[in-house]
Protein backbone atom coordinates (compact mmCIF):
# COMPACT_ATOMS: atom_id res chain seq x y z
CA UNK A 1 0.00 0.00 0.00
CA UNK A 2 1.35 3.00 -1.07
CA UNK A 3 2.32 5.66 1.91
CA UNK A 4 0.16 8.75 0.81
CA UNK A 5 -3.16 5.77 1.27
CA UNK A 6 -3.66 6.59 4.84
CA UNK A 7 -3.26 10.44 3.96
CA UNK A 8 -5.68 10.59 1.78
CA UNK A 9 -7.93 8.27 3.86
CA UNK A 10 -7.31 10.58 6.74
CA UNK A 11 -7.69 13.63 4.41
CA UNK A 12 -11.47 12.02 3.68
CA UNK A 13 -13.02 11.61 6.89
CA UNK A 14 -11.64 15.06 7.62
CA UNK A 15 -14.37 15.74 4.98
CA UNK A 16 -16.24 13.79 5.91
CA UNK A 17 -16.51 15.34 9.06
CA UNK A 18 -16.74 19.05 7.51
CA UNK A 19 -19.95 18.29 5.67
CA UNK A 20 -21.62 16.43 8.96
CA UNK A 21 -21.03 19.76 10.49
CA UNK A 22 -22.16 21.57 7.74
CA UNK A 23 -25.14 19.83 7.21
CA UNK A 24 -26.09 20.21 11.15
CA UNK A 25 -25.50 24.08 10.24
CA UNK A 26 -27.82 24.17 7.21
CA UNK A 27 -31.66 25.24 8.07
CA UNK A 28 -31.99 27.54 4.55
CA UNK A 29 -30.71 28.82 2.21
CA UNK A 30 -31.70 32.74 3.24
CA UNK A 31 -30.95 31.87 7.20
CA UNK A 32 -27.58 30.52 6.41
CA UNK A 33 -25.39 28.55 8.41
CA UNK A 34 -25.64 28.14 12.19
CA UNK A 35 -25.91 25.85 14.55
CA UNK A 36 -29.75 24.72 15.64
CA UNK A 37 -31.11 27.13 18.47
CA UNK A 38 -33.19 24.10 20.23
CA UNK A 39 -32.45 20.30 21.29
CA UNK A 40 -35.34 19.22 18.70
CA UNK A 41 -34.05 20.74 15.75
CA UNK A 42 -30.74 19.38 16.40
CA UNK A 43 -31.75 16.13 17.13
CA UNK A 44 -33.79 15.76 13.51
CA UNK A 45 -30.92 17.27 11.77
CA UNK A 46 -28.48 14.63 13.35
CA UNK A 47 -31.18 11.84 12.39
CA UNK A 48 -30.83 12.42 8.96
CA UNK A 49 -27.72 13.13 8.83
CA UNK A 50 -27.13 9.41 10.06
CA UNK A 51 -29.19 7.54 7.97
CA UNK A 52 -27.90 9.74 5.05
CA UNK A 53 -24.35 8.54 6.13
CA UNK A 54 -25.57 4.91 6.58
CA UNK A 55 -27.10 4.79 2.62
CA UNK A 56 -24.65 6.79 1.09
CA UNK A 57 -22.07 4.02 2.79
CA UNK A 58 -23.76 1.52 2.31
CA UNK A 59 -24.35 1.84 -1.35
CA UNK A 60 -20.84 2.95 -2.11
CA UNK A 61 -19.72 -0.33 -0.23
CA UNK A 62 -22.38 -2.34 -2.01
CA UNK A 63 -20.94 -0.82 -5.72
CA UNK A 64 -17.41 -1.81 -4.36
CA UNK A 65 -18.24 -5.44 -3.66
CA UNK A 66 -20.46 -6.02 -6.67
CA UNK A 67 -17.47 -4.44 -8.74
CA UNK A 68 -15.33 -6.92 -7.68
CA UNK A 69 -17.35 -9.87 -7.88
CA UNK A 70 -17.81 -9.37 -11.22
CA UNK A 71 -14.54 -7.77 -11.71
CA UNK A 72 -16.65 -5.10 -14.19
CA UNK A 73 -15.92 -1.36 -13.27
CA UNK A 74 -19.56 -0.54 -14.76
CA UNK A 75 -21.77 -2.98 -11.58
CA UNK A 76 -23.50 -0.86 -8.90
CA UNK A 77 -26.53 -2.01 -7.46
CA UNK A 78 -28.88 1.06 -9.48
CA UNK A 79 -27.24 0.07 -12.44
CA UNK A 80 -28.02 -4.08 -11.78
CA UNK A 81 -31.80 -3.03 -10.96
CA UNK A 82 -30.96 -3.94 -7.47
CA UNK A 83 -32.33 -1.28 -5.50
CA UNK A 84 -35.46 -1.15 -8.01
CA UNK A 85 -35.91 -4.87 -6.71
CA UNK A 86 -35.36 -4.38 -3.09
CA UNK A 87 -38.38 -0.96 -3.67
CA UNK A 88 -40.45 -3.83 -5.74
CA UNK A 89 -40.28 -5.82 -2.32
CA UNK A 90 -41.23 -3.45 -0.52
CA UNK A 91 -43.67 -2.12 -2.19
CA UNK A 92 -45.39 -5.52 -2.69
CA UNK A 93 -45.53 -5.45 1.34
CA UNK A 94 -47.19 -2.08 1.11
CA UNK A 95 -49.94 -3.59 -1.18
CA UNK A 96 -50.23 -6.74 1.19
CA UNK A 97 -50.67 -4.87 4.30
CA UNK A 98 -53.33 -2.32 2.73
CA UNK A 99 -56.70 -2.90 1.58
CA UNK A 100 -56.77 -4.25 -1.99
CA UNK A 101 -59.09 -2.22 -4.43
CA UNK A 102 -60.67 -3.69 -7.80
CA UNK A 103 -63.27 -2.34 -9.92
CA UNK A 104 -65.85 -4.75 -11.28
CA UNK A 105 -66.44 -4.97 -15.15
CA UNK A 106 -68.94 -3.02 -16.38
CA UNK A 107 -70.56 0.40 -15.03
CA UNK A 108 -71.68 -0.97 -12.20
CA UNK A 109 -70.12 -0.84 -9.04
CA UNK A 110 -66.73 -0.86 -7.45
CA UNK A 111 -65.34 -3.54 -5.46
CA UNK A 112 -63.34 -3.74 -2.57
CA UNK A 113 -61.99 -6.23 -0.57
CA UNK A 114 -59.65 -6.69 2.31
CA UNK A 115 -56.05 -9.02 1.95
CA UNK A 116 -56.57 -11.35 5.03
CA UNK A 117 -56.21 -10.21 7.85
CA UNK A 118 -52.54 -12.76 8.99
CA UNK A 119 -51.35 -11.70 5.62
CA UNK A 120 -51.74 -7.63 6.50
CA UNK A 121 -51.10 -7.78 10.24
CA UNK A 122 -47.73 -9.44 9.17
CA UNK A 123 -46.91 -7.84 6.30
CA UNK A 124 -47.02 -4.40 7.92
CA UNK A 125 -44.50 -5.20 9.95
CA UNK A 126 -40.81 -4.23 9.83
CA UNK A 127 -39.77 -7.64 9.50
CA UNK A 128 -41.82 -8.17 6.84
CA UNK A 129 -40.69 -5.18 4.93
CA UNK A 130 -36.85 -6.37 5.29
CA UNK A 131 -37.35 -9.78 4.47
CA UNK A 132 -39.68 -7.84 0.85
CA UNK A 133 -36.20 -5.75 0.08
CA UNK A 134 -33.90 -8.68 0.49
CA UNK A 135 -36.19 -11.31 -1.58
CA UNK A 136 -36.74 -8.38 -4.04
CA UNK A 137 -32.26 -7.73 -4.30
CA UNK A 138 -31.32 -11.00 -4.13
CA UNK A 139 -33.82 -12.13 -6.95
CA UNK A 140 -33.33 -9.18 -9.30
CA UNK A 141 -29.13 -9.82 -9.34
CA UNK A 142 -29.68 -13.28 -9.09
CA UNK A 143 -31.75 -12.81 -13.04
CA UNK A 144 -29.50 -9.95 -14.13
CA UNK A 145 -26.49 -12.53 -13.34
CA UNK A 146 -28.40 -15.41 -15.46
CA UNK A 147 -28.78 -13.46 -18.27
CA UNK A 148 -25.32 -11.52 -18.95
CA UNK A 149 -22.97 -14.54 -18.22
CA UNK A 150 -21.39 -16.18 -21.51
CA UNK A 151 -18.69 -18.85 -20.95
CA UNK A 152 -18.14 -17.73 -17.19
CA UNK A 153 -17.64 -14.07 -18.16
CA UNK A 154 -19.89 -11.23 -17.69
CA UNK A 155 -20.77 -8.86 -21.07
CA UNK A 156 -20.38 -4.96 -20.08
CA UNK A 157 -22.56 -3.67 -22.83
CA UNK A 158 -25.68 -6.54 -21.95
CA UNK A 159 -24.55 -6.17 -18.10
CA UNK A 160 -25.78 -2.38 -18.48
CA UNK A 161 -28.89 -3.05 -20.86
CA UNK A 162 -30.06 -5.75 -18.76
CA UNK A 163 -29.67 -4.18 -15.60
CA UNK A 164 -31.39 -0.95 -17.09
CA UNK A 165 -34.27 -3.14 -18.68
CA UNK A 166 -34.75 -4.81 -15.09
CA UNK A 167 -34.45 -1.77 -12.95
CA UNK A 168 -36.86 0.34 -15.33
CA UNK A 169 -39.32 -3.13 -15.17
CA UNK A 170 -39.06 -3.15 -11.18
CA UNK A 171 -39.85 0.67 -11.57
CA UNK A 172 -42.89 0.45 -13.94
CA UNK A 173 -44.28 -2.75 -11.31
CA UNK A 174 -43.51 -0.29 -8.07
CA UNK A 175 -45.48 2.68 -9.74
CA UNK A 176 -48.49 0.06 -10.12
CA UNK A 177 -48.56 -1.26 -7.12
CA UNK A 178 -48.40 2.38 -5.63
CA UNK A 179 -51.70 3.30 -7.56
CA UNK A 180 -53.07 0.25 -6.54
CA UNK A 181 -52.97 1.57 -2.88
CA UNK A 182 -56.00 3.47 -1.22
CA UNK A 183 -54.25 6.39 -1.13
CA UNK A 184 -53.12 6.07 -4.71
CA UNK A 185 -48.96 6.06 -3.43
CA UNK A 186 -49.26 9.76 -1.94
CA UNK A 187 -47.28 9.20 1.33
CA UNK A 188 -44.85 6.74 -0.77
CA UNK A 189 -44.33 9.26 -3.24
CA UNK A 190 -41.03 10.77 -2.15
CA UNK A 191 -39.41 7.17 -0.75
CA UNK A 192 -39.77 6.43 -4.17
CA UNK A 193 -37.76 9.26 -5.53
CA UNK A 194 -34.82 8.58 -2.62
CA UNK A 195 -36.00 10.80 0.01
CA UNK A 196 -34.22 10.97 3.69
CA UNK A 197 -36.84 10.55 6.12
CA UNK A 198 -36.11 11.41 9.76
CA UNK A 199 -39.31 9.36 10.93
CA UNK A 200 -37.41 6.59 9.70
CA UNK A 201 -37.88 3.95 12.83
CA UNK A 202 -34.56 3.80 15.40
CA UNK A 203 -34.24 -0.09 15.05
CA UNK A 204 -34.41 0.05 11.92
CA UNK A 205 -31.63 2.98 11.75
CA UNK A 206 -29.74 0.94 14.13
CA UNK A 207 -29.95 -2.15 12.87
CA UNK A 208 -28.73 -0.79 9.12
CA UNK A 209 -25.83 0.75 10.46
CA UNK A 210 -24.49 -2.44 12.50
CA UNK A 211 -24.90 -4.04 8.88
CA UNK A 212 -22.96 -1.46 7.47
CA UNK A 213 -20.55 -2.07 10.13
CA UNK A 214 -20.20 -5.46 9.91
CA UNK A 215 -20.39 -5.66 6.27
CA UNK A 216 -17.05 -3.16 6.29
CA UNK A 217 -15.32 -5.34 9.14
CA UNK A 218 -15.56 -8.22 6.47
CA UNK A 219 -14.67 -6.58 3.90
CA UNK A 220 -11.35 -5.53 5.32
CA UNK A 221 -10.45 -8.40 6.50
CA UNK A 222 -11.08 -10.10 3.28
CA UNK A 223 -9.34 -7.67 1.03
CA UNK A 224 -6.19 -9.21 -0.25
CA UNK A 225 -8.47 -12.14 -0.72
CA UNK A 226 -10.67 -10.07 -3.17
CA UNK A 227 -7.66 -8.15 -4.45
CA UNK A 228 -6.48 -11.77 -6.20
CA UNK A 229 -10.19 -13.04 -6.92
CA UNK A 230 -10.00 -9.71 -9.58
CA UNK A 231 -7.18 -11.49 -11.15
CA UNK A 232 -7.22 -14.68 -13.92
CA UNK A 233 -9.53 -17.50 -11.49
CA UNK A 234 -6.38 -19.85 -11.84
CA UNK A 235 -4.57 -17.55 -10.04
CA UNK A 236 -6.61 -16.70 -7.60
CA UNK A 237 -6.89 -20.23 -6.84
CA UNK A 238 -3.73 -20.91 -7.44
CA UNK A 239 -2.65 -18.35 -3.51
CA UNK A 240 -5.70 -20.17 -1.94
CA UNK A 241 -8.88 -18.08 -2.35
CA UNK A 242 -11.96 -19.80 -2.70
CA UNK A 243 -13.77 -18.35 -4.80
CA UNK A 244 -17.09 -19.47 -4.63
CA UNK A 245 -17.21 -19.03 -1.04
CA UNK A 246 -15.85 -15.22 -1.72
CA UNK A 247 -18.47 -14.80 -4.57
CA UNK A 248 -21.42 -15.43 -1.81
CA UNK A 249 -20.14 -13.37 0.51
CA UNK A 250 -19.64 -10.46 -1.73
CA UNK A 251 -22.89 -11.35 -3.09
CA UNK A 252 -24.92 -11.75 0.09
CA UNK A 253 -23.31 -8.33 1.31
CA UNK A 254 -24.06 -6.04 -1.63
CA UNK A 255 -27.36 -7.52 -1.63
CA UNK A 256 -28.03 -7.10 2.63
CA UNK A 257 -26.42 -3.16 2.36
CA UNK A 258 -28.69 -2.42 -0.73
CA UNK A 259 -31.94 -3.44 0.90
CA UNK A 260 -30.88 -1.34 3.86
CA UNK A 261 -30.44 1.44 2.03
CA UNK A 262 -33.46 1.05 0.11
CA UNK A 263 -35.45 0.52 3.40
CA UNK A 264 -34.35 3.75 4.86
CA UNK A 265 -34.38 6.30 1.83
CA UNK A 266 -36.19 4.29 -0.77
CA UNK A 267 -34.01 3.66 -4.42
CA UNK A 268 -31.11 6.27 -4.65
CA UNK A 269 -28.83 5.88 -7.81
CA UNK A 270 -25.34 6.13 -8.68
CA UNK A 271 -23.81 6.80 -5.11
CA UNK A 272 -22.66 2.87 -5.96
CA UNK A 273 -21.02 3.75 -9.33
CA UNK A 274 -19.47 6.67 -9.05
CA UNK A 275 -18.13 7.26 -5.84
CA UNK A 276 -16.41 3.55 -6.02
CA UNK A 277 -14.71 4.42 -9.52
CA UNK A 278 -13.79 8.04 -8.15
CA UNK A 279 -11.86 6.63 -5.25
CA UNK A 280 -10.37 3.50 -7.18
CA UNK A 281 -8.54 6.23 -9.67
CA UNK A 282 -7.38 7.83 -6.31
CA UNK A 283 -6.22 4.89 -4.30
CA UNK A 284 -5.46 2.13 -6.69
CA UNK A 285 -7.44 -1.48 -7.06
CA UNK A 286 -6.21 -2.66 -3.61
CA UNK A 287 -9.44 -3.26 -1.97
CA UNK A 288 -8.40 -2.77 1.95
CA UNK A 289 -8.02 0.88 1.41
CA UNK A 290 -10.93 1.02 -1.29
CA UNK A 291 -13.57 -0.38 0.48
CA UNK A 292 -12.37 2.07 3.78
CA UNK A 293 -12.14 4.74 1.60
CA UNK A 294 -15.75 4.57 -1.04
CA UNK A 295 -17.41 4.03 2.55
CA UNK A 296 -16.72 7.12 3.91
CA UNK A 297 -16.72 9.24 0.87
CA UNK A 298 -20.28 7.65 0.17
CA UNK A 299 -21.63 8.80 3.41
CA UNK A 300 -19.67 12.13 2.60
CA UNK A 301 -21.49 13.00 -1.00
CA UNK A 302 -25.22 11.64 0.94
CA UNK A 303 -25.01 14.05 3.67
CA UNK A 304 -23.77 16.68 1.16
CA UNK A 305 -26.52 16.16 -1.09
CA UNK A 306 -29.08 16.27 1.63
CA UNK A 307 -27.84 18.80 2.84
CA UNK A 308 -27.97 20.48 -0.06
CA UNK A 309 -31.58 19.83 -0.31
CA UNK A 310 -32.33 21.34 3.08
CA UNK A 311 -31.12 24.68 2.20
CA UNK A 312 -32.63 24.39 -1.59
CA UNK A 313 -36.03 26.13 -1.07
CA UNK A 314 -38.87 25.03 -3.22
CA UNK A 315 -41.80 27.62 -4.30
CA UNK A 316 -44.25 24.54 -3.06
CA UNK A 317 -42.78 24.04 0.38
CA UNK A 318 -41.89 20.79 1.49
CA UNK A 319 -38.13 19.55 -0.04
CA UNK A 320 -36.54 18.21 -3.04
CA UNK A 321 -35.53 14.53 -2.84
CA UNK A 322 -32.15 13.97 -2.32
CA UNK A 323 -32.69 11.04 -5.52
CA UNK A 324 -33.67 13.47 -7.78
CA UNK A 325 -30.03 15.42 -6.96
CA UNK A 326 -27.92 12.26 -7.19
CA UNK A 327 -29.73 11.36 -10.81
CA UNK A 328 -29.41 15.09 -11.57
CA UNK A 329 -25.70 14.67 -10.73
CA UNK A 330 -24.43 11.32 -11.78
CA UNK A 331 -26.68 10.92 -14.91
CA UNK A 332 -23.41 12.84 -16.79
CA UNK A 333 -20.57 11.31 -14.30
CA UNK A 334 -21.83 7.43 -15.80
CA UNK A 335 -22.31 8.42 -19.07
CA UNK A 336 -18.84 9.78 -19.33
CA UNK A 337 -18.00 6.52 -17.31
CA UNK A 338 -19.55 4.43 -19.94
CA UNK A 339 -18.13 6.09 -22.42
CA UNK A 340 -14.23 5.94 -21.45
CA UNK A 341 -15.07 2.01 -20.44
CA UNK A 342 -16.48 1.49 -23.82
CA UNK A 343 -13.61 3.07 -25.98
CA UNK A 344 -10.86 1.05 -23.85
CA UNK A 345 -12.94 -2.57 -24.14
CA UNK A 346 -12.75 -1.35 -28.49
CA UNK A 347 -9.46 -0.16 -28.12
CA UNK A 348 -8.51 -2.93 -26.29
Amino acid sequence: MPRRTPILIALLALALVAIALGHLCTGDVLGGLHWPESPEVLAIRLRRLLIAGIVGGSLALAGVLLQAMLRNPLASPDLLGVTAGAGLGVSVMAYLAAPLAGAAVGAAAVATQTAPAPLASFAATPLAQTLGAGIGAAITLKLVLAWTTRRGGIDVVSLVLVGVIVGMTCGGLTLLLHHLLPDRGVNARAWFFGSVNESTPTGLLVLAGLVLAACLAMSLHLGRSIDAACLAEDEARSVGVRLGRLRFLLFSASGILATFAVLLAGPIGFVGLIVPHAIRMILGPHHRPLVLAATIAGAAVLIAADGAVSALPLARGGRLPVGVVMAIVGGPCFLILLRSTLRRNVLG
